[in-house]
């Protein structure tokens, strides 16, 4: 799975929507992966130095064995320059060479990449210079796919990566584990967004309709073993070099022992070092001076019980600040601000890392912006202090419950964004909220589904057409709906 980032995108022609439209990824479901992107660019393709010997990924209806490998024991894939060859490892070191069987496929118990059992993990760090962030999800649903003459039932990711606070791009994973223990990678379904909308779609690719599914872990990973998740001419190529395993890595809450350090080659010739850790899966990524890693991810980072009293306090501390600001109730909100202090001073300390350097920022943030009495910065600084206190308390509710008081955050942000009269962030945040909604939507009451449903569709017509005044007005019959999620 490669992760896309901005500057890292082979630029093509957009194959979606208009600039103005909002495209909704169309699917059910996703998981993490950050990868500097791989795919190839228009008219770039993998070029074999010797005949293939095996043919591609099976398409539907295909009975023949296919094997699971697009390239023959000699190769050249040509580089994204198109100047050379990228530096292959010999083909006597691939493990991913032999076609898989699929039993169970959805009952994925590799500790390295435990898909089926992380509910939802948050990654944070820095992607081009930028705060990144993304949201990890495991969808309900299963997505069969046809492949070498049956069908796979796969389990479905949804991942949401946000830089400097805005949506960049939204995937649905889709993974299987074979019978032997090793997990594969079915393909993904890719939206990258710029501005607010779908720019493209590149990256998507599907097995059995575009090649065959790549290992992504294998069974018992050893050092010199190599495999590729992505093996399709013309589209996506990414090879992963085994490093080491054993190693002891910092966790969110301690050390953790087991993990595995590979290196993965990409079609620009960049290598990237990632860690993958037992319990969590892909849990480290860098290169290039970005450094993306799990801040935390449940049920394995999950403290059980509610929210401390000091974790209420700050989200509720962070919604009163954000109401204090609008109205410019500046001894309100700064009030809210010593208290929220406070709460954290108590807290802190049992928090993981990353979210703790996290929630210490935006306090500091939104009390600097009350401080200058600026509306504009203190409300935007409450969101991203609330957006924290709200990834803690992912330790102690679940994460559909959380991902509603989300939904209203980010409703809270589309406000925000009209008032400024910032056309893309209102589309950003209508796709946004559409996300969410897609991952969290199940658990809702069907009053309260329908209403949502209804409410999200006014907001994207508004946004598509940059009717900011109809969206602002649209957002708060969401509010309202969102308020009787759960009930019955």
């Amino acid at each position: 799975m490669t992760r896309r980032r901005p500057a890292a995108r082979v630029e093509q022609q957009p194959t979606t929507p208009p600039r103005r439209t909002i495209a909704r990824y169309g699917g059910q479901g996703t998981m993490p992966r950050r990868r500097i992107a791989a795919r190839l660019g228009t008219g770039l393709a993998l070029v074999l130095a010797v005949a293939a010997c095996g043919s591609g990924g099976g398409s539907a209806g295909t009975a023949a064995p296919t094997s699971t490998t697009t390239a023959p024991a000699a190769e050249c894939v040509q580089n994204e320059q198109g100047t050379g060859c990228l530096p292959l490892a010999p083909e006597s070191q691939r493990v991913d060479r032999t076609t898989p069987v699929f039993s169970r496929p959805t009952e994925i118990t590799n500790p390295l990449f435990p898909v089926a059992a992380v509910a939802q993990s948050l990654q944070l760090g820095t992607a081009d210079g930028e705060p990144f962030r993304a949201e990890v999800t495991l969808l309900p649903a299963t997505k069969p796919i046809t492949w070498n003459g049956r069908q796979v039932p796969t389990r479905i990711h949804q991942y949401v990566a946000y830089s400097n606070g805005r949506i960049l791009e939204v995937a649905l994973d889709w993974y299987a584990q074979a019978d032997d223990g090793s997990v594969w990678y079915f393909g993904e379904d890719v939206f990258n967004y710029e501005d607010g909308v779908v720019a493209d779609t590149d990256g998507t690719w599907l097995a059995g309709k575009h090649g065959p599914p790549g290992m992504i872990m294998p069974a018992d990973p050893s050092p010199g073993q190599v495999y590729r998740p992505e093996n399709i001419p013309e589209l996506v190529f990414e090879q992963v070099t085994v490093k080491s395993t054993g190693q002891t890595v910092p966790g969110p809450r301690g050390p953790v022992d087991g993990a595995v350090v590979v290196s993965e080659l990409h079609l620009d010739g960049a290598r990237e070092a990632k860690t993958f850790a037992p319990g969590y899966g892909e849990f480290s990524a860098g290169g290039g001076g970005d450094l993306e890693a799990v801040a935390l991810a449940v049920p394995v980072d999950a403290a059980g019980g509610p929210p401390p009293a000091e974790l209420t306090t700050l989200t509720a501390g962070a919604r009163s600040s954000f109401d204090a600001a609008g109205a410019g109730r500046w001894a309100d909100a700064s009030t809210r601000v010593d208290a929220m202090a406070a709460a954290w001073n108590r807290v802190k300390d049992g928090v993981p890392e990353l979210p703790a350097r996290q929630t210490t920022a935006t306090l500091a943030a939104l009390a600097k912006a009350v401080d200058a009495r600026d509306p504009a910065r203190a409300r935007q600084a409450a969101l991203r202090a609330e957006q924290a206190a709200l990834d803690l308390e992912l330790r102690h509710r679940p994460a559909a419950e959380v991902d509603l008081d989300r939904m209203d955050l980010w409703a809270r942000q589309l406000l925000v964004d009209a008032a400024a009269e910032d056309a893309g962030g209102v589309a950003g945040d209508v796709a946004t909220l559409q996300v969410i909604w897609d991952r969290a939507g199940h658990t809702a009451a069907p009053a309260a589904g329908d209403r949502v449903t209804a409410a999200l569709k006014s907001l994207h017509g508004a946004a598509d057409e940059e009717k900011l005044e109809a969206a602002a007005t649209g957002v708060l019959d969401l509010r309202n709906a969102l308020t009787v999620w759960t009930e019955p």
